[in-house]
C-alpha cells in the first residue's frame, strides 16, 4: 500500500503561528496514515550512499579542524576533564587501531559495561568504525544478568569500568578495563590503547548502512530480554534527526547536561554521537546525583538537559532557589511518560525554561515524536509531540484492526529508516512485533489530535516503567515461582509520584507457610538490580487467569485500586 504524505512547512517558518498549517494532523483518510507534517531539508536528508557506516558519518559531521582544537565536546562535571572535538577524533581513530591491532573485526561484538564517562563516546565509536557490533548494558544489573546478555549477544570482547569487572569473572570472554591504574596482569587498558593506537593501522573496512551496528536489550510483552539489531542506517537516521532537532531549537553555542545512562537507547543517541554532530559542548556526569545536578548546572551554565519524569518532579519539589536554574532554557523528558499535572506544575516554577516531552522505544533507536515548539508544548501538557521527519504512524482498532483518525484511541504502529532490523536470533518475536510492511508495533496504546499531535494513554505492553527503566513482570514471576513457599505469583505495575510505577507482587503460598512480605520482597532484591525490586507484596488465594492461562493483570490493578483484604 502506497503511503500519500501530506507534508507542511516546519514551525520554525511560520510567522506568528506555533501550530502546523492545515493538514495539521498529517492523516490520510484513505490509507489510515499518520505522516510527519516536517521534512529534513536538503542539507539534513539521510545520505543514499550504501556504504557509509555511522562512525565515518558523525565524523564527517565535526567542526572544521581549525574550530575543533578548541571547541569542547564533553566535560566531564566531576573532575573537570574535557575533550576537545579534535581530541576526540584522533582518540576514535587511536582506539579503532588498537582494537582492530588486537583482532577485533567486523561483526565481532563488543560488549561494553560502564557508567557515563569521557571514554563512552570514544569506544562506541570506534567500536562502530571498524565494523564491530556494539553492546551496552546497565552497570546495576546482577552479575548472572550481565552474563544472560553476554551469552546472548555472542560477545567476543568485553570492555569493562574498573568497578564492574568482578561481574565477569565466570564469563570466558576476553576482557579489557577502561583505566589504566586497574589493570590487571599485563593487558592493556583502554586509555593506554589509545595512546598507542595511532601506531596501527587499520584496513579499509567496507561497511554498509545495512550491515548491524549495535544490539541493545529491551525488555518485551513477553518478559523475556530481547537483543534490538540497530543498523549503520538506523543511527545516521538519528544522528540526522538529532542535527535537524538542534538546527530548529539550539545553537553551537549551547551547553547539554548529560546524566542520562548512555547504555540507554536516549542517551546513546545524544551523547554517544548525536550531539557530537552538531558541534555542542556536553557536561556529562557518571551517575546522577540531584545537588551535582544543580552544582554542573551551575558551574558551566547549562542551558539544555535531556531529562526523565522523576527528575523533572525532584525539581518542582527540591530545587528551593530558581536561581539553580537560572542559565537553564529548555529541558526535554523521555523514556517514561510526563503527567500533564506535572509539567503544569514544573511551567509555573519555571516560567523561563521550556519543558518538552518525547516518545521513542529502543526498537525505533530512540526516535519517534518530538516538540519543536515550546507554545505548542505549553497549550497541549501531556501530549508526546508530532512525529519527527522521515517518519509516520498508524492508530490501530486492537479488535478489528482497521486503523482509526484523531481522536481515537488504538495500538501505536510506527513506520520509518529508524526502525529496528529485528529481535537477535528471535524470529517469533520479530514477526510478532514487525509486520512485512515494516510496521512496528509498539504496544502502546494512544491516539493522535487534529494537529497531529500524539498522546500515550496506557500501555498494551505489560511492562512496568520505574523511574525510566522498563521491569518486565514476567521475570519477577518466574523468579518468585522458584522460591519452595510460593505456588503462583502475578507482579502488576502500582502507581507512585516519585519514581513513576514500582513492582507489586500478588503472592499465592504454600499451605501453612509462614512466608511473610518482607521475606518476599528479600528474596527478589537479592537476585535483581536495584530498579527491578517487588516493592510491595499481597498474599492472594488465587491468581485469576483467562481460559487459556493468561493472566489477568487488570482485576488485580483494580483490586489493587480498592481497599484490600488480604489474607496473610
Amino acid at each position: 500500500m502506497s503511503v500519500q504524505v501530506s507534508r507542511a512547512v516546519p514551525l520554525k517558518e511560520q510567522s506568528g503561528d506555533a501550530r502546523p498549517p492545515v493538514n495539521r494532523s498529517g492523516f490520510d483518510l484513505c490509507t489510515g496514515i499518520y505522516s510527519s507534517v516536517f521534512q529534513l531539508t536538503d542539507h539534513l536528508k539521510v545520505p543514499t550512499d550504501p556504504d557509509l557506516g555511522i562512525a565515518s558519518f558523525v565524523l564527517s559531521q565535526f567542526p572544521h579542524p581549525h574550530v575543533a582544537e578548541s571547541k569542547l565536546a564533553l566535560i566531564d562535571s566531576a573532575t573537570n576533564q574535557h575533550l576537545t572535538y579534535a581530541q576526540l577524533h584522533r582518540s576514535i581513530r587511536s582506539l579503532a587501531g588498537g582494537l582492530y591491532h588486537l583482532g577485533v573485526r567486523k561483526g565481532d561484538v563488543v560488549f561494553l559495561l560502564s557508567p557515563n564517562s569521557l571514554l563512552y563516546p570514544t569506544i562506541c565509536l570506534a567500536v562502530f568504525s571498524i565494523g564491530a557490533i556494539l553492546s551496552t548494558a546497565n552497570p546495576i544489573n546482577t552479575s548472572s544478568e550481565i552474563a544472560k546478555q553476554v551469552l546472548d549477544s555472542g560477545a567476543k570482547l568485553v570492555i569493562s569500568a574498573p568497578e564492574e569487572l568482578h561481574k565477569f569473572e565466570r564469563i570466558q570472554v576476553p576482557t579489557m578495563v577502561t583505566s589504566r591504574q586497574s589493570k590487571e596482569g599485563n593487558s592493556l587498558s583502554i586509555e593506554e590503547l589509545i595512546e598507542c593506537g595511532d601506531t596501527h593501522e587499520v584496513p579499509e573496512i567496507k561497511i554498509k548502512q545495512s550491515d548491524t551496528a549495535a544490539v541493545l536489550y529491551s525488555s518485551g510483552t513477553t518478559g523475556t530480554s530481547k537483543g534490538v539489531i540497530l543498523t549503520h542506517s538506523n543511527l545516521i537516521t538519528t544522528a540526522r534527526l538529532v542535527r535537524w532537532y538542534a538546527e530548529e531549537t539550539s545553537s553551537v553555542n549551547d551547553v547539554f547536561l548529560g546524566f542520562i545512562p548512555f547504555f540507554h537507547i536516549y542517551g546513546l543517541v545524544f551523547f554517544g554521537y548525536g550531539l557530537s554532530c552538531c558541534g555542542i559542548t556536553t557536561v556529562l556526569m557518571r551517575r546522577f546525583d540531584f545537588q551535582e545536578m544543580l552544582k554542573a548546572i551551575q558551574v558551566h551554565k547549562v542551558n539544555n538537559i535531556a531529562a526523565v519524569p522523576p527528575v523533572v518532579l525532584g525539581l518542582v519539589k527540591n530545587c528551593k532557589s530558581n536561581d539553580s536554574l537560572s542559565s537553564v532554557r529548555r529541558i526535554g523528558s523521555g523514556a517514561a511518560p510526563l503527567s500533564k499535572e506535572l509539567s503544569e506544575a514544573f511551567r509555573a516554577q519555571f516560567p523561563w525554561v521550556e519543558l518538552r516531552q518525547g516518545y521513542g522505544l529502543t526498537e525505533s533507536c530512540g526516535a519517534a515524536t518530538v516538540f519543536v515548539s515550546d507554545e505548542m508544548a505549553k497549550a497541549h501538557p501531556g501530549s508526546c509531540g508530532s512525529l519527527l521527519p522521515t517518519f509516520s504512524a498508524k492508530v490501530v482498532d486492537m479488535e478489528t484492526g482497521l486503523a482509526l483518525p484523531p481522536y481515537k484511541e488504538g495500538e501505536l504502529s510506527l513506520k520509518g529508516p529508524t526502525i529496528m532490523k529485528g529481535y537477535l536470533g528471535n524470529e517469533e518475536a520479530t514477526a510478532a512485533t514487525l509486520d512485512k510492511d515494516g510496521w512496528l508495533k509498539t504496544g502502546d496504546l494512544g491516539y493522535f489530535d487534529e494537529d497531529g499531535l500524539l498522546y500515550i494513554v496506557d500501555r498494551v505492553k505489560e511492562l512496568i516503567k520505574h523511574n525510566g527503566y522498563q521491569v518486565a513482570p514476567a521475570e519477577l514471576e518466574a523468579l518468585l515461582l522458584s522460591h519452595p513457599n510460593i505456588l503462583d505469583a502475578a507482579v502488576i505495575p502500582v502507581e507512585d509520584e516519585e519514581s513513576g510505577q514500582i513492582p507489586m507482587a500478588y503472592v499465592v503460598k504454600a499451605v501453612d507457610s509462614e512466608l511473610t512480605p518482607e521475606q518476599v520482597i528479600q528474596f527478589v532484591a537479592t537476585q535483581v538490580a536495584p530498579y527491578k525490586k517487588v516493592r510491595r507484596v499481597e498474599f492472594i488465594d488465587a491468581i485469576p487467569k483467562s481460559a487459556a492461562g493468561k493472566i489477568l493483570r487488570k482485576q488485580l490493578i483494580l483490586q489493587t485500586q480498592r481497599p484490600i483484604l488480604s489474607k496473610l
